[in-house]
């Protein structure tokens, strides 16, 4: 149980679209909506202010788009759970968006107590795709996750043969995101040590960089 309310960030470029939102959350006792937000990079500005639990990101917006930002916010407040809100139901537009770290995909159509309960199930530690977005990964379902750009570039530092602490310095993150992302390639890519990471690096032509496959 939570002692407290749950934070909600919403960010999307349409007022009443955020303001609907809101309204509709601000009606339950344990969600506390601190901001709504017209973009991406603003969200990164005041990330640390907020303190959400939960953000409500749309995908197209002006300036830093939905997907960028989710990865950047991520990088800074890793448990941060995002929620992606879009109109936009085809495979590749929800595949993309949890390949880039969401840990859900919400249709802006759905039912009000919906989204209530994408914030619930996220909150939990669960992934959570609404009813049309699930239908639409289904027939491929078993396709390997997308590595995100970010994640490309640690994979190349990597099988370059630098260690966590090199790859941080050059990139200018983080050992603990170094690990993170690592983690997250290992999982995508369907490998269990460092010796497979190299050898998928080296027939997928990773050390010729803009020639990898991902």
């Amino acid at each position: 149980m939570n002692l407290r309310p749950t934070r909600v960030v919403v960010v999307d470029d349409h007022p009443m679209v955020a303001e609907g939102i809101e309204a509709i959350l601000e009606s339950y006792d344990d969600i506390n909506v601190v901001a709504t937000l017209s973009d991406g990079q603003t969200m990164i500005d005041r990330l640390e202010e907020l303190s959400p639990d939960v953000i409500l990101m749309d995908l197209n917006m002006p300036g830093l788009g939905g997907l960028s930002a989710t990865e950047m916010i991520l990088e800074l407040r890793p448990a941060t759970r995002i929620l992606v809100l879009s109109m936009h139901d085809s495979r590749e537009y929800i595949s993309t968006a949890l390949s880039h770290g969401a840990r859900g995909y919400v249709l802006k159509d759905v039912p009000t107590d919906e989204i209530k309960r994408a914030i619930d199930s996220v909150m939990a530690g669960n992934r959570y795709l609404c009813p049309g977005a699930e239908g639409a990964l289904t027939p491929s379902g078993q396709d390997r996750e997308q590595l995100t750009n970010r994640e490309q570039m640690v994979l190349l530092q990597l099988a370059q043969g630098k260690s966590n602490k090199q790859v941080a310095e050059a990139l200018d993150i983080s050992v603990r995101t170094v690990e993170t992302h690592r983690k997250n390639i290992r999982r995508k890519l369907g490998v269990s040590s460092t010796a497979e990471l190299m050898r998928y690096a080296l027939e997928h032509g990773v050390l010729q960089g803009t020639g990898a496959n991902f």
